[in-house]
């Protein structure tokens, strides 16, 4: 465990114990639907984890390492921010998703490439954004974002 996770850990554990001394009754309401919650949550949970599995499944590692590792950089960037742009999952999938990629040999500038085209560019959304706010906007809005996502995902390749 990293510094990091553990600080949090302590963190989070002074402050459930400050706040079971300032009010108990709140406390456990709170534990009790955050547990609630939780129930609610498994099943995407699960879902999240089955479709990581299927994916790595039916793409092997070496085929992630080989396409988006570092020897072709520039080609695996394009290739993953076209991927992420056209892409319609939910974010809390493809964090972890993008995460098992990078842990079976991705390159991380392909790697937030997908994962910030994936959040910030609509191209599956992008009739109704088009319906919504017009055509000009949409249009703008997606070039800037596949722009910026691809400034971004150089810049973390700078940074990591």
């Amino acid at each position: 465990m990293d510094i990091f996770t553990l600080s949090l850990w302590v963190i989070t554990g002074i402050a459930f114990v400050i706040s079971i001394i300032k009010d108990k009754k709140k406390t456990l309401n709170s534990m009790k639907m955050a547990r609630g919650m939780m129930k609610n949550m498994i099943g995407e949970i699960l879902g999240i984890l089955f479709l990581i599995g299927l994916i790595l499944t039916f793409i092997s590692p070496e085929v992630i390492k080989s396409t988006l590792g570092q020897s072709n950089a520039t080609l695996a960037t394009i290739l993953s921010a076209v991927v992420g742009s056209v892409t319609l999952i939910p974010a809390f999938v493809a964090f972890p998703l993008v995460g098992s990629f990078v842990d079976v040999g991705a390159s991380i500038v392909p790697a937030v490439a997908f994962l910030t085209t994936l959040t910030m560019v609509g191209v599956v959304t992008f009739p109704l954004e088009k319906e919504e706010f017009g055509v000009k906007f949409a249009i703008t809005r997606n070039v800037l974002s596949f722009i910026f996502a691809i400034i971004i995902a150089l810049g973390m390749g700078v940074i990591i």
